[in-house]
């Protein structure tokens, strides 16, 4: 029996004794959602929770494939099993994703590391629909870090923080990546700061403008109760620059969140905002029907605006 037809129970067992074409297809079903990715997350469920999810994310150019490529081959040589999920862009025709794990992480390979890229399809909080099933796959099957890295600067951006144990957000020298990243909302939920490029002029400047900043956050009583202070860790990540002290940083904060017990409390609301993603979606699509057939009705009069329809229609 062929990997396409095998019943989810069959996969997942057969993921779990390491099938890497059973595990694409697991990843494949869960992202196209629906009864079968339900089928599978009941049948992973009991497998998860080792895994470290970590999140990648900073403006376009800021080296953050560069800085999860040089990772995926450190991490091997520790002893670990990373899995990279790239989260892409959709294409408008397909809704797979545009740029593709093979494009981002060329010659990266081997049984300890699996790479796979996601497409957000056009949903402004796509992390939170398709990615937690695919980390949930990478967990049950025994990968670990699980690493999830994005493209730019947005609302998809900041939904890793949702869907992450540890997030890192990469910054170049200058001010650009940084304003980018503050107005994003991103500079609030670093876990880890990483200025990659710090060979070039201006790093030490950014390094400042970003200690200045938690300052800031200390004075103004943002700071994390528990005293945790977000390092800076400057990498030139093309010549493997600062990657192990990255991952040091990571392992720290890992630490931290288990030592405070952080880390059950982090995952519980990982849950809550899947959970009320999941319910965004379905009310999302039950009510689209019920407004389309409103707006089409010949008996609804133009003069009608749309607050009245919306009354019409919640009233129900």
């Amino acid at each position: 029996m062929s990997i396409r037809s095998l019943p989810p129970a069959e996969l997942v067992a057969a993921a779990r004794a390491g099938n890497r074409r059973a595990i694409g297809r697991l990843l494949t079903l869960v992202e196209r959602g629906g009864p079968t990715a339900d089928a599978i997350t009941d049948l992973t469920h009991p497998h998860i929770g080792g895994a470290h999810v970590v999140g990648i994310t900073g403006a376009p150019g800021a080296g953050k494939s560069t800085l999860t490529g040089q990772l995926t081959r450190l991490l091997p040589e520790r002893g670990l099993a990373p899995a990279v999920l790239a989260v892409d862009p959709s294409s408008p025709l397909s809704g797979g994703a545009i740029l593709g794990d093979r494009v981002r992480m060329d010659g990266i390979a081997g049984d300890n590391v699996f790479i796979r890229s996601v497409a957000t399809r056009g949903h402004a909080g796509g992390l939170a629909l398709s990615v937690p099933g695919a980390v949930r796959v990478f967990d049950a099957v025994g990968f670990d870090p699980v690493i999830i890295e994005t493209v730019g600067v947005g609302q998809v951006e900041v939904d890793v923080v949702g869907a992450a144990d540890t997030a890192v957000v990469v910054v170049n020298p200058g001010w650009g990546d940084a304003v980018q990243a503050n107005k994003a909302g991103l500079l609030e939920v670093a876990d880890v700061f990483v200025v990659n490029k710090a060979d070039r002029a201006g790093a030490n400047d950014t390094r400042r403008d970003l200690e200045l900043m938690l300052d800031l956050s200390h004075v103004s009583g943002q700071e994390d109760e528990s005293g945790y202070r977000p390092p800076i860790v400057m990498t030139t990540a093309t010549d493997g620059n600062g990657i192990t002290e990255v991952w040091d940083a990571v392992q720290a904060h890992r630490e931290h969140l288990d030592a405070t017990g952080k880390l059950a409390a982090r995952r519980a609301a990982r849950l809550r905002y899947e959970v009320q993603s999941r319910v965004a979606r379905i009310i999302e699509t039950q009510i689209d029907g019920v407004i389309s057939a409103s707006v089409l009705d010949p008996a609804v009069s133009p003069a009608i605006h749309a607050a009245a329809i919306a009354d019409q229609i919640t009233s129900v």
